[in-house]
């Protein structure tokens, strides 16, 4: 390893090591970020492979919290709706690098809204305001995980399994996740006339009296 390598090492594991006590201190969060084993929530972390070999991050690119916000507990988000992604990640190469787009699995949802690239240079935690999974195939009410591939312009495509996460206890301050608009009701026939109005035209037409029921008849010589 390099000197300039050790260095960025270092300073990677000493600004993960920097956010444990703010984690501890105020919960999890989109605000409070760090490694996995640190984590006391529902939201997700990146690892490439399993067991002993199990590394955190993939291709330079760590994830120290993904989670995808869904209602609140006790609603739900229905189908055909959008959901927010709230990812934190970290560059630990010694290069700049984009998050291009992301794409989710086309089982659980249709596209992922990013509005333009999130620019992520070294040693720099950066998050996804604004970035929304969108076009649900099912009605999500937390508990449920979505894959999705993230794009990214040198690291690659980079997958990974994100929890959906119901809008309480420490996620309780984000911004409520926006629902599908309810379609209106398809317009019905003629109008039944109310009670009022046919009492009203029967009690009229049986006062009325024929125009000829007091005529004198004619005599028919």
């Amino acid at each position: 390893m390099t000197s300039s390598s050790r260095r960025r090492a270092i300073a990677v594991a000493a600004l993960l090591a920097a956010a444990i006590p703010a984690l501890a201190a105020c919960g999890a969060g989109f605000d409070a970020n760090t490694n996995a084993p640190y984590a006391p929530n529902e939201a997700g972390v990146l690892y490439n492979g399993d067991g002993p070999g199990k590394a955190y991050g993939k291709n330079g690119v760590m994830i120290p919290q993904a989670f995808i916000l869904g209602p609140d507990s006790g609603q739900e988000l229905a189908a055909g709706g959008s959901a927010p992604l709230y990812l934190t990640l970290l560059n630990s190469t010694g290069t700049a690098d984009q998050l291009t787009s992301i794409v989710p699995e086309e089982q659980k949802a249709t596209s992922a809204t990013v509005q333009s690239p999130i620019d992520l240079q070294p040693g720099t935690l950066a998050k996804t305001p604004g970035v929304t999974i969108d076009g649900l195939k099912t009605a999500l009410r937390g508990g449920e995980s979505i894959k999705l591939t993230l794009l990214f312009k040198n690291a690659g495509d980079i997958s990974l399994t994100v929890p959906v996460v119901a809008r309480s206890r420490e996620f309780a301050t984000l911004p409520p996740a926006p629902t599908a608009t309810p379609t209106a009701p398809p317009a019905t026939g003629n109008p039944v006339p109310s009670d009022a109005a046919t009492s009203e035209t029967t009690e009229t037409t049986s006062n009325e009296t024929p125009a000829d029921a007091g005529a004198p008849a004619e005599n028919a010589g």
